[in-house]
């Protein structure tokens, strides 16, 4: 199974590194595993001219794409900063999520295809806020966009959500322990709701955008 990790903190040695660490060397063995932390990633984080006109993808970028396609699970993990993942990881998913790649608007009706079908996902979000307080106050918009509005949108299924909080220094010491159980039993569960549906979609991507105009 090929896995793809992505750190979503700018900063290392945080907490969301951590427990990409603790998902990590809980997967199966026999997984390949891919891993990026956006910090260390050279790009644009603006999708300047929406999906009006491309722009081409910078190296990091190009490469990140490619383990997308080729990955049957993706983790991404991120602390939640004014409701929201921090802004270079939301400029990721702007440039990196285009029609055509992870989905497609059909042109006759307002539907679309969901082209990263046969993938599942993982969202890991370490928060200030209680749990209970984003879900019952909030509204759990988070995780509702990243599981309705992001990668459910683009076919990940099933799309498991982890909310770890509050994580202010106190907290976490009194936590860890048990989210890292948490974290290790969702890498030792991964499913595809199905497989079977999974298809490579880069190339093809790439070859229209190549004789666009």
């Amino acid at each position: 199974m090929n896995i793809l990790l992505i750190d979503g903190h700018p900063d290392e040695g945080r907490l969301t590194t951590h427990l990409i660490d603790t998902y990590e060397r809980a997967l199966p063995a026999g997984c390949a595993v891919t891993r990026v932390a956006v910090r260390d990633l050279s790009f644009t984080p603006t999708l300047r001219h929406g999906y009006a006109k491309r722009i081409e993808w910078e190296p990091d970028i190009a490469a990140l794409a490619e383990a997308l396609n080729a990955c049957d699970h993706l983790v991404v993990a991120f602390p939640m900063w004014w409701g929201s993942e921090p802004a270079e990881l939301k400029g990721l998913i702007d440039r990196l999520f285009l029609p055509g790649f992870t989905f497609a608007y059909h042109d006759d009706d307002p539907w679309w295809d969901k082209l990263m079908a046969g993938r599942s996902a993982d969202v890991i979000a370490t928060m200030d806020t209680p749990p209970f307080v984003l879900r019952w106050v909030h509204g759990n918009a988070l995780i509702r966009r990243w599981k309705g509005q992001v990668l459910g949108f683009c076919g990940f299924a099933p799309v498991r959500t982890l909310s770890l909080g509050p994580a202010d220094e106190k907290q976490v010491a009194k936590r860890l322990a048990g989210w890292e159980k948490r974290i290790a039993k969702l890498a030792g569960s991964i499913r595809q709701k199905k497989p079977g549906d999974k298809q490579p979609r880069l190339a093809a991507f790439l070859e229209r955008e190549k004789v666009s105009p």
